[in-house]
């Protein structure tokens, strides 16, 4: 007869509480065949739907529409030689992405916590798939169903680059882009469906993330202006201070050292770098110049690129103000010819690195959190939730 030695320092498992064994497979495997079974299974939910279909003619026509509108509005008051295209391309791709971050949301917010309400998350946490594939199925099957909206604005978006002789690399560069974004969204949604009960508290809290992203972004820039808003001494090319005003003499120019206000706003570019219009923008290749190295397009994305890239650079060292009492005593109007000023050369590195990036990371921290609130067995679950 044979004794079993038992190790006190051994803790039996809790009762209640099963050691989880290899049956239930591990939490991360992902494998293709259960991504394409899950997500087959939600689009073909999504191709019996009516609601599904009509929203994809709704978009079409409302893109179409503003596409029809915007022509009309800016036909003729685009500036010669700058195109057409441009600016209707401009208008054109805001308009999706506005209607991508109001689409988006509803796509995946109720992914999970509708299956769960319905009973069905259930029966696909009983099978062979693991939570990554369910979790990964779900992004995928939702993301080309807000691939699908995007398919129906590319007609109207080809249409302002052959109109505008724009570049095609610009296409490509913004479908990717508006493509990756609205994967993002789907993501977070995705993420806050597994982590609040409710469908409606899922969308709220999605619906609160993209306005944070696309309008909070500005206003927070905004209100941090006066906080890097210093006083400063700085080289200014103004008037000299023996000119008598009172004459119609052109005024001498000459160096002075002032201190003024000074707005350094490259400690806080990286505010708008967070906004999916500014990565967007940011993405397109450098708007066309004039001769005077200013921007002469009407393009919204040229000038948003421009906008960001001098806010990055910061404030000038040296301001020149004599151009501006020059013309106003001039009667042509024009400026100090012979201004030692020059304006400052904006920033060349592109901006729109740093925000997709850290949308991408919230997408996959979204992902993250949604396998994990799907690991099985679940010890814990809140109040009400159903589980099958």
């Amino acid at each position: 007869m044979t004794t079993e030695t038992v190790d006190p320092t051994v803790r039996p498992p809790a009762s209640g509480r099963p050691r989880r064994r290899g049956g239930w497979g591990p939490t991360w495997r992902l494998t293709w065949q259960g991504v394409r079974t899950v997500a087959q299974l939600e689009l073909r939910q999504r191709l019996r739907s009516t609601r599904w279909k009509v929203a994809l003619v709704v978009w079409f026509v409302v893109v179409g529409a503003i596409t029809a509108l915007a022509v009309g509005a800016v036909g003729d008051a685009t500036s010669p030689g700058t195109g057409l295209g441009s600016t209707i391309f401009g208008i054109v791709v805001f308009f999706v992405l506005f209607l991508g971050l109001v689409v988006a949301p509803t796509l995946s917010s109720a992914a999970v916590n509708g299956d769960r309400n319905a009973g069905t998350l259930a029966t696909l946490q009983a099978t062979l798939l693991t939570p990554a594939e369910i979790v990964v199925g779900k992004l995928l099957a939702a993301w080309a169903a807000a691939l699908a909206f995007l398919a129906a604005s590319v007609p109207f978006i080809v249409w302002a680059i052959v109109a505008g002789g724009l570049n095609p690399l610009t296409l490509l560069a913004t479908l990717v882009v508006l493509a990756l974004e609205l994967g993002v969204l789907c993501a977070i949604g995705l993420g806050f469906s597994a982590l609040v009960a409710k469908t409606s508290g899922s969308g709220v809290l999605t619906y609160l993330v993209a306005g944070g992203l696309s309008v909070g972004t500005l206003l927070v820039f905004g209100l941090t202006l006066p906080a890097v808003t210093v006083d400063e001494e700085v080289r200014i090319w103004n008037v000299a201070a023996d000119h008598d005003w009172e004459s119609d003499e052109r005024p001498a120019c000459e160096w002075q050292v002032q201190e003024i206000p000074q707005t350094h706003t490259e400690r806080t570019w990286w505010l708008l770098a967070a906004n999916p219009f500014v990565v967007v923008a940011d993405v397109q290749p450098v708007g066309w110049r004039d001769e005077d190295g200013l921007f002469a397009s009407s393009d919204p994305l040229a000038a948003i690129q421009e906008a960001v890239r001098a806010a990055r650079t910061g404030p000038a060292d040296e301001v020149d103000w004599c151009s501006g009492a020059w013309a106003a005593v001039d009667a042509d109007g024009s400026a100090d010819p012979d201004s030692p000023v020059e304006a400052p050369e904006p920033s060349t590195a592109p901006v729109w690195p740093w925000g997709l990036g850290l949308h991408l990371l919230l997408g996959l921290g979204a992902v993250v959190l949604a396998v994990r609130r799907l690991r099985i067995p679940a010890y814990t679950l809140p109040r009400g939730t159903r589980v099958a």
